[in-house]
């Protein structure tokens, strides 16, 4: 009796065995493997369920490139009725420089127009009253003296106007942008790698997800790129632009933009396409019914789930996209 129970619990255990078995490669027959494994000929029309195929195309690439990002200035109403708004900068080197511009641009305004011109009717008049013998030759000197006084000024405040001007546009600043900004505008900057800048046109939108509002994605436009790459870590400075009406946005705020990138136009293949041994690439291409030929492709970049052939492949190739471990198996005598 006890044995026949035995008996009974053994063929029990090996049913749910064959139960539990995972998906099969359906075989009344062997493959044929041909060529060292480069040629698979299946042997029965039941394989085309197990051996999914999808046709390759090229299209063009768009691939999603972060860089961290900072809110750098906000643009805030004057409270003392200020003709511009204020510019609140992160960086208090950043607001000295831009308010010391202002200033050395209110002093050229009122030198150009106000006090030259003072000075070169002054100098008309005492040329006209020595030639009539009623100024004299120190007169005159004296007024030319006074009017190169001021071109002198003049000079000098350009100069260092320019001196602050250079700072701001290094950081990623443009003074005539921030002159004319727009009160709840937040502006951020972030850095980029100099082999990236012709993919990133301006104007082009891009996605901003703060640390201060984890759940939140804000929608930016690239407002400029910089003109100049840093000599040391060849990376350009690039300015976006974003709505901050309800003050939400602080300067000094962390951040992650995230660019689309028009990579080009590229054939690409899902990643589970692919397989990799001994760090060559290998797709299985369709040739004929139930055929599948090994091929050996050259990869690019992977984007998501897809990964960029640079070569091994033409337009409208059929590979298997299902049952490509067997078909490594099969190939490569796993």
């Amino acid at each position: 009796m006890k044995n026949f129970i035995f008996v009974l619990f053994s063929l029990l255990f090996l049913f749910s065995c064959e139960k539990k078995e995972t998906r099969k490669l359906p075989s009344t027959q062997s493959p044929t493997v041909r060529e060292g494994g480069k040629v698979i000929i299946l042997p029965e029309t039941q394989s085309a369920d197990f051996f999914k195929t999808q046709a390759v195309n090229d299209s063009n690439i768009l691939a999603e490139f972060t860089a961290p990002a900072k809110v750098s200035a906000t643009v805030l109403v004057s409270d003392e009725g200020a003709k511009q708004n204020v510019i609140l900068f992160e960086n208090s080197e950043l607001a000295g420089n831009y308010s010391l511009l202002t200033q050395h641009q209110m002093n050229i305004n009122q030198i150009q127009n106000i006090s030259i011109k003072q000075k070169q009717i002054e100098l008309e008049r005492i040329k006209d009253l020595l030639t009539h013998g009623a100024a004299t030759g120190q007169d005159l000197l004296n007024a030319q003296a006074a009017l190169s006084m001021e071109q002198t000024n003049l000079a000098n405040e350009r100069s260092a106007l320019i001196e602050h001007e250079v700072k701001l546009i290094a950081n990623g600043f443009d003074p005539s942008m921030l002159k004319t900004a727009k009160m709840g505008t937040a502006y951020l900057i972030c850095d980029i790698p100099e082999s990236q800048i012709a993919k990133i046109a301006e104007q082009s939108q891009c996605q901003i997800s703060f640390t201060a509002f984890p759940n939140e994605i804000f929608k930016g436009t690239i407002d400029h790129v910089a003109d100049m790459v840093d000599n040391t870590t060849r990376m350009v400075k690039l300015r976006i632009v974003l709505n901050n009406t309800d003050s939400k946005l602080k300067a000094g705020m962390f951040a992650m933009a995230a660019f689309g990138l028009d990579e080009g136009k590229f054939i690409s293949v899902h990643r589970n396409a692919l397989i990799t041994v001994q760090g060559k690439h290998y797709v299985f291409v369709e040739t004929a019914l139930r055929t599948f030929e090994r091929r050996e492709v050259k990869i690019g970049q992977q984007m998501a789930n897809r990964i960029i052939i640079f070569e091994g492949l033409k337009n409208g190739e059929k590979i298997a996209v299902e049952g490509v471990m067997q078909l490594k198996g099969l190939s490569f005598g796993y």
